[in-house]
């Protein structure tokens, strides 16, 4: 899973980034290895039974959000490989007639995102706006996964097929809005390699950053101690999945409360 690829990131986008030069020396990595790069829909169409053996060495490239760097830096790596990947646009923050202005750095216009799917670059959804999908109402929460497959189908000409949970939460309810709404498989992160008892809409990744070196990129793409090396990640995903699970417990309790008898004042914030 990347983000941004970039030689000067944004101090938002920093610590999830990688430069050019990392990024063309891990495809590099990825090339030597024999490994042999999928869309996500293709990996879920080869698991469904579609006929298609699964290759040697299968991985997946990912991009979340559609930062410009994907189209820059990432895009002439993945060709002189001929590499496939998987971009995932939260179609609110690239550049054009719908943005929304929460991109976090410089991002794709629709120009450059439909030159990456012409170079065979799949593109998925991940959401409108990139909030936190599971803290969303059903209303707003059907609106971030229609809107966003309504306009990637408009400016591509074809609907995504693919989507991933922006920040990688989501819970049962989101994973069924989001089959609901069209997509037949999703990413979330989790750090772990990717396997088909997780099912198709929680599928998970390991993240790529800025501070991952050749040494740790080789134990990755070999599988090896993966757990070591996300333990931290895990221990924090962990913690902050009961925090946010309290925080739906109250506004549902909250919610419950006639409003005339409901505290007005100072609250103890989380």
């Amino acid at each position: 899973m990347y983000h941004a690829v970039s030689p000067n990131p944004n101090p938002e986008t920093r610590q999830l980034s990688v430069s050019p030069a990392q990024f063309a020396e891990q495809m590099e990595l990825l090339a030597d290895h024999g490994c042999t790069p999928l869309t996500t829909a293709e990996l879920a169409g080869i698991w469904r039974g579609g006929g298609r053996a699964l290759p040697d060495r299968p991985v997946l490239i990912t991009f979340d959000d559609g930062y410009e760097g994907v189209h820059t830096h990432a895009l002439p790596s993945l060709t002189k490989h001929g590499f496939a990947a998987t971009l995932f646009v939260s179609t609110g923050w690239l550049r054009g007639a719908y943005d929304t202005g929460g991109g976090l750095d410089a991002m794709l216009d629709w120009n450059q995102v439909r030159a990456l799917a012409g170079q065979g670059v799949e593109i998925g959804g991940h959401s409108h706006t990139h909030p936190q999908l599971d803290q969303l109402d059903d209303a707003d929460l059907e609106f971030e996964l229609l809107r966003c497959r309504e306009i990637v189908t408009g400016e591509l000409g074809g609907a995504p097929v693919s989507f991933a949970y922006p920040y990688g939460h989501s819970d049962r309810r989101v994973r069924q809005a989001v089959r609901a709404a069209g997509f037949t498989q999703s990413l979330a992160v989790g750090n772990a390699l990717a396997r088909r008892p997780q099912g198709p809409y929680a599928l998970r990744r390991v993240t790529v950053r800025r501070s991952t070196d050749v040494t740790e990129f080789e134990r990755l793409i070999d599988g090896r101690a993966i757990g070591r090396t996300f333990a931290r990640d895990r221990a924090l995903t962990k913690g902050y999945a009961v925090v946010r699970r309290a925080r739906q417990g109250g506004r549902k309790a909250a919610a419950l409360i006639p409003g005339p008898l409901r505290q007005k004042g100072p609250r103890t914030r989380v």
